[in-house]
C-alpha cells in the first residue's frame, strides 16, 4: 500500500475544472461539493451507525455481502483486473505510447531516477508489512491446490503471493493514474475520476453522472484505507503486546492506536506537505531498506536468491492461467481460498486506485504514456516481488529448518506473525521495535495522504482546501476503522471494501474505453498536423515584421498585441461563425491579476467531442545565449523575453505569432478550425465503422 502523498492533492481548474473559490486569502471557509459529499457521508454514516448499534447483526451482514458478491462477481474481479493489464499492454505497444502526459513540449518534472525512486516508493506501506511474512506462510499451511507443507505448497504460496501483489495490481493503479494524469495535463480537467468520461460524457461530468461517480470514488477510497488502517492497528497492537507483555487484544486497545494516529495524521496535515508526510516517508523509506537487508542478511542469505530467481520463474509462467483463473471446474482444497484472497486483493487495489493513482499521476507530468506505463508496472512489481521472496521464503525456510513447525503453528493470528518471525533472527528486540516504528509511521502517512486524496475527491480538486477540511477526513478515516474494527473486525472491513470496489471497477472499465477514445482524438490530430502560422507569410508589410524583429518585445507589449490584434480578429472569427448558425464565443482574461493567468481563447462548443479551442497567452522565455552579453548585470528583466504563445485543447505546442497581422491570425484560426473537422470527422467515422448498427452521435 501507498504511504506516499508527495505532490498529490487537488489539481488546479481547467476549462471544464471547477474554478477556484472565491474567498479571502487565507481561502475559503468549505470548498466540499455538496452533491458528492453529502450522499457519501450518509451512506457511510449510516453504515456505521448499525455497526455502532447492532455490532453482531453487523457480522451477520457484513459475512452474508462477502459470500454474495464473491458468489456473483469473482468472475468480473478477475476478468476486469486482467483488463487493465492487458489495456496498458496494448496502448505501450502502440502508438498511443508516444502522447506526453501533458502539452507536448512540456519536459518532466522529475528526473528519471527521482520518479523510479518515487514510485517505488508508492509501491511500499502497510501492506507489506502485514502479509510480508503472513502470507507466504499461511498459503503454506494451506495452499489452494497443493498438499500442505510440501515443497510445492511452498513453490504455490510464493507463486500465489507474487501474482496478488504483482503487475495485475499495478495495472489497476497504473489505469486509475494514466486516466487521471492524461486528462489532467492534457485536457487541464481536475485529478477526478469523473474527467476521465469526459470523452464518452463532455460537459455532462459536471452532472448527476459525474457527482455520482466520484461519489462512489469517495466511499470506495475510505472503505479501503480503512481496511488498510485495520490491518496496521491489529499487528501495531499485537507487536506492542508481546513486546511489552501488555493486554492489547481488546477493542478499546485497537480504537485508541486508531484514534492516536488519526491525531498524528492531523498533526502532519497542519504541519504542510514538506515538513510533514515528506519528511515521514522519506524516514521510512530509509528504515525499510534498513529491515529488507537485515532480513536478508541474517535469513538464509543463499536459499533468498535462489528462490527469487525460481519465483520470479514460476509466476511468469503461470501468470496467463493465474489470471483468468475462477475455480470453475476444480474448487481450491481450502473453502473460501480464491474469494478470502485473490477477489479481495482485487477489491483492495481497486477501492486505493484513486489514492495512488493521483500520486503517480502527480509526479508523471511531462513523462509519455509509455514510459509511465513501463515505470508503474515494473518498478513497485520488482520491489513487491522482492520483499515477498525476503520474507515470505525467510519465513518457510525457518519453519521447516529451524523452528520444526512452530512458527506455522502461529499463523493464525497473521497480526503477531511478523513479530514471531523476528524470535528466530538476531536483535530480536531491536527489529521488533524498528517495524513497530516502521508500521506507525506508514499508518500516520497513510491516514493523511488518504485525507488529502480524500478532499480531492471532495472539493472535484479544488487547491485552496483549508486544511480543516484534511482534519475532518482524517478523522473519518479514523472513525470508519475503529467502529468497523469493534463491529466485525476484518471481516467487516474486508466486506466493505469487497462492496464498495464493486462499481468503482465497473467506472474504471468505462474509464478506458474514455481513454482509448480521447487517445484516437490526439493521434487523428497529430497525424494533420499543421506547419506553424508564420510559415505561410506572404511577405507583406516587411517593414512592420522587420521592426518587431529587432525590437525584443516585454509583457506589455504583447498584451497590447493580444488586445489590439488578436482579440478583434477572434471576435470577427465569431461574429461571421454566428451568422452561419455556429455557436462560438472569446473569453479575455488578458487584466486578470495572476499574470500567469493571462490568456485569450476563442471556444467552439461541440457536443460528444472535445471543444475546439485556439488560445494565445504570453509566455516568458530566456534570450539566446549570444544576446545575453548585451544585457547589463543589473537589468535582469532584458534576460527574458515574452511572446504571444498559441495553446490548444489536444495538448499540442504552440508557437509564437507575433507577427502575425489580424487577417493571418484569422487564416490561423481558419485552418485550425478546418484541421480539427477533418480530424473529428475521422474519428467518428472509426468509431461509428467498429459498431455496426449504432445510428446515433459518436
Amino acid at each position: 500500500m501507498s504511504n506516499e502523498r508527495s505532490l498529490s492533492g487537488g489539481h488546479g481548474s481547467g476549462p471544464q475544472g471547477q474554478p477556484p473559490a472565491a474567498g479571502s486569502e487565507a481561502g475559503p471557509r468549505f470548498t466540499f461539493s455538496a452533491p458528492v459529499v453529502v450522499p457519501s457521508l450518509l451512506v457511510l454514516g449510516l453504515l456505521l451507525v448499525l455497526c455502532g448499534m447492532f455490532p453482531q447483526q453487523a457480522v451477520r451482514f457484513f459475512t452474508g455481502v462477502q459470500v454474495w458478491v464473491v458468489g456473483h462477481f469473482d468472475w468480473f474481479y478477475s476478468a476486469a483486473v486482467t483488463l487493465f493489464l492487458v489495456f496498458l499492454a496494448l496502448v505501450a505497444a502502440s502508438s498511443f505510447g508516444d502522447i506526453r502526459l501533458g502539452p507536448d513540449d512540456a519536459k518532466p518534472d522529475f528526473s528519471f531516477l527521482s520518479w523510479t525512486a518515487m514510485l517505488f516508493a508508492a509501491g511500499m506501506g502497510i501492506g507489506l508489512m502485514y502479509f510480508g511474512v503472513g502470507e507466504p506462510l499461511q498459503h503454506y499451511i494451506k495452499p489452494p491446490m497443493a498438499p500442505a507443507g510440501t515443497a510445492n505448497a511452498a513453490r504455490e504460496a510464493l507463486q500465489s503471493t507474487f501474482f496478488h501483489w504483482g503487475f495485475h495490481a499495478w495495472a489497476v493503479y497504473g489505469t486509475m493514474g494514466l486516466v487521471l494524469a492524461y486528462f489532467g495535463f492534457r485536457y487541464n480537467l481536475p485529478l477526478t475520476m469523473r474527467s476521465g468520461l469526459y470523452p464518452l460524457l463532455q460537459q455532462r461530468i459536471n452532472g448527476p453522472i459525474g457527482h455520482t461517480v466520484d461519489a462512489f470514488a469517495l466511499v470506495g477510497t475510505i472503505a479501503g484505507i480503512a481496511t488498510t488502517l485495520g490491518y496496521g492497528a491489529l499487528q501495531l497492537a499485537a507487536g506492542i503486546g508481546l513486546l511489552t507483555g501488555w493486554d492489547t487484544n481488546t477493542a478499546l486497545f485497537r480504537v485508541a492506536v486508531v484514534a492516536v494516529v488519526a491525531i498524528l495524521a492531523g498533526l502532519s496535515a497542519v504541519t504542510g506537505l514538506d515538513k510533514g508526510v515528506r519528511v515521514l516517508s522519506e524516514f521510512n523509506l530509509a528504515l525499510s531498506f534498513v529491515l529488507l537487508a537485515f532480513v536478508i542478511a541474517f535469513g538464509p542469505t543463499v536459499h533468498l536468491f535462489q528462490a527469487l530467481s525460481e519465483n520470479v520463474g514460476n509466476y511468469f509462467s503461470g501468470l496467463v492461467q493465474m489470471s483468468l483463473r475462477t475455480f470453475a471446474y476444480e474448487a481450491p482444497q481450502q473453502p473460501g481460498w480464491y474469494g478470502d484472497w485473490t477477489v479481495l486483493y482485487w477489491a483492495w487495489w481497486i477501492s486505493w486506485s484513486p489514492f495512488v493513482g493521483m500520486f503517480i499521476a502527480r509526479i508523471s507530468r511531462g513523462r509519455t504514456v509509455r514510459e509511465f506505463i513501463v515505470g508503474v508496472l515494473l518498478v513497485p512489481t520488482a520491489f513487491n516481488l522482492l520483499w515477498m521472496t525476503a520474507f515470505g521464503n525467510s519465513a518457510i525456510w525457518i519453519d521447516t529448518h529451524m523452528a520444526q513447525g512452530a512458527l506455522a503453528l502461529t499463523a493464525g493470528n497473521v497480526d503477531a506473525l511478523l513479530f514471531r518471525f523476528f524470535e528466530y533472527l538476531p536483535f530480536v528486540k531491536i527489529v521488533s521495535w524498528l517495524a513497530i516504528v516502521l508500521i506507525s509511521v506508514f499508518f500516520i502517512t497513510s491516514a493523511d495522504s488518504g485525507a488529502y486524496v480524500l478532499d480531492a475527491i471532495a472539493t472535484r480538486g479544488n487547491p485552496r482546501s483549508p486544511v480543516w477540511q484534511r482534519l475532518f477526513w482524517a478523522a473519518v478515516l479514523g472513525v470508519t476503522a475503529a467502529v468497523l474494527l469493534v463491529a466485525g473486525g476484518l471481516k467487516a472491513l474486508q466486506a466493505l471494501t469487497l462492496a464498495a470496489a464493486l462499481p468503482v471497477a465497473a467506472i474504471m472499465v468505462a474509464l478506458c474505453w474514455g481513454l482509448w477514445r480521447a487517445m484516437q482524438a490526439d493521434r487523428a490530430h497529430a497525424s494533420q498536423d499543421l506547419a506553424m502560422a508564420t510559415n505561410f507569410w506572404s511577405g507583406q508589410h516587411w517593414r512592420k515584421r522587420l521592426e518587431q524583429i529587432v525590437h525584443q518585445p516585454t509583457r506589455a507589449d504583447v498584451l497590447r498585441f493580444m488586445q489590439a490584434t488578436v482579440l478583434p480578429a477572434m471576435r470577427d472569427v465569431v461574429a461571421e461563425l454566428g451568422r452561419r448558425g455556429v455557436q462560438a464565443h472569446v473569453q479575455d482574461d488578458t487584466a486578470v491579476a495572476d499574470p500567469d493567468a493571462a490568456q485569450i481563447r476563442l471556444t467552439i462548443p461541440m457536443p460528444e467531442l472535445r471543444d475546439f479551442v485556439y488560445g494565445v497567452r504570453p509566455v516568458r522565455r530566456k534570450l539566446p545565449g549570444f544576446m545575453l552579453a548585451e544585457v547589463a548585470p543589473q537589468d535582469k528583466e532584458r534576460l527574458y523575453v515574452v511572446e504571444p504563445i498559441t495553446f490548444f485543447a489536444d495538448g499540442r505546442s504552440g508557437y509564437d505569432i507575433q507577427y502575425l497581422r489580424g487577417e493571418e491570425v484569422i487564416a490561423d484560426i481558419l485552418r485550425h478550425y478546418e484541421r480539427y473537422l477533418s480530424a473529428s470527422a475521422s474519428q467518428s467515422t472509426q468509431l461509428l465503422n467498429r459498431a455496426p448498427g449504432h445510428d446515433g452521435p459518436v
